[in-house]
């Protein structure tokens, strides 16, 4: 993979407190785990940045070498790696998910 391409990853990931790399967008997700994980964090209230790796090649198989993590969607949260679908979930229910987003919360 280019290093531009890794280059554009890293600072999506370092400019955004949140972001979540999926298949569609929050509004239309093209797949079940994205759907999900973007659910999850909806329920949070925290605004984050969401990339569909559908739109580029190069950035759905960059992610892949940025992370080292084979799969979408991977969240991030101050420019660290979180998971996937299994483990944001996990996290969700256990509330560690929880108290990573409470300190990033708008105030309303």
């Amino acid at each position: 993979m280019s290093d531009s391409v890794q280059q554009q990853i890293d600072q999506v990931v370092k400019s955004n407190d949140v972001v979540l790399f999926m298949k569609g967008t929050p509004d239309f997700p093209q797949c079940g785990f994205s759907q999900r994980v973007a659910g999850i964090l909806a329920t949070y209230g925290v605004p984050y940045a969401a990339v569909n790796i559908l739109l580029s090649e190069e950035i759905r198989q960059g992610i892949k070498e940025y992370s080292d993590w084979p799969t979408i969607p991977q969240l991030y949260i101050k420019a660290d790696f979180i998971g996937g679908c299994d483990i944001v979930t996990e996290m969700h229910e256990n509330g560690e998910l929880e108290e990573l987003l409470a300190p990033l919360k708008k105030e309303a």
